[in-house]
């Protein structure tokens, strides 16, 4: 792909979420942008995953996630929960949460927050894509608007957001 092409990629833009998945007692969350809703009816939202992560495990096995919209002030919770591995560290430990109707974890100061069980596990490239059925949302806090993912640079604190050219 040229340069050119992999430039336009800066504009393509999208939310920044904390999903959170769980299997009965275990939980996780991690930092995702791929999320976009699919269908009205049925209400369905598609996410994005990389199948190495262990969050993908409890994803496919309790099969529910909950999405939590971040704030454009909450950049730091992007980067607690999308640069530390669930295997290392118990990344809820030091957060406000609350477990929702499906079991798995939301945030609790989000913006807002979206309660899904799993309908479809589909391969697309070196991630999955996971749509899941909407069965509760919520406003969550005060208000404000979500933290958008061109404008937190890049979660792995690489250079750029994207690479210049692809392969």
């Amino acid at each position: 792909m040229s340069n050119r092409i992999a430039r336009l990629f800066r504009h393509l833009t999208s939310g920044v979420y904390v999903i959170g998945v769980a299997d009965g007692e275990r939980r996780n969350a991690f930092t995702a942008s791929s999320v976009m809703q699919v269908s009205f009816a049925p209400l369905l939202v598609a996410l994005g995953i990389s199948p190495e992560h262990q969050s993908y495990e409890l994803l496919r096995s309790g099969a529910v996630f909950a999405i939590s919209v971040l704030r454009a002030d909450q950049q730091k919770l992007a980067e607690h929960f999308g640069t530390k591995s669930g295997r290392a560290v118990d990344k809820l430990a030091t957060t406000r949460w609350r477990t929702g109707v499906t079991g798995a974890p939301l945030l609790v100061d989000a913006l807002a927050h979206f309660e899904c069980r799993v309908v479809d596990d589909i391969a697309a490239g070196d991630h999955r894509v996971v749509i899941g059925r909407v069965v509760d949302g919520a406003l969550a806090g005060a208000g404000g608007k979500p933290l958008i993912y061109a404008q937190t640079g890049n979660l792995d604190m690489s250079e750029d957001l994207y690479p210049g050219t692809f392969s």
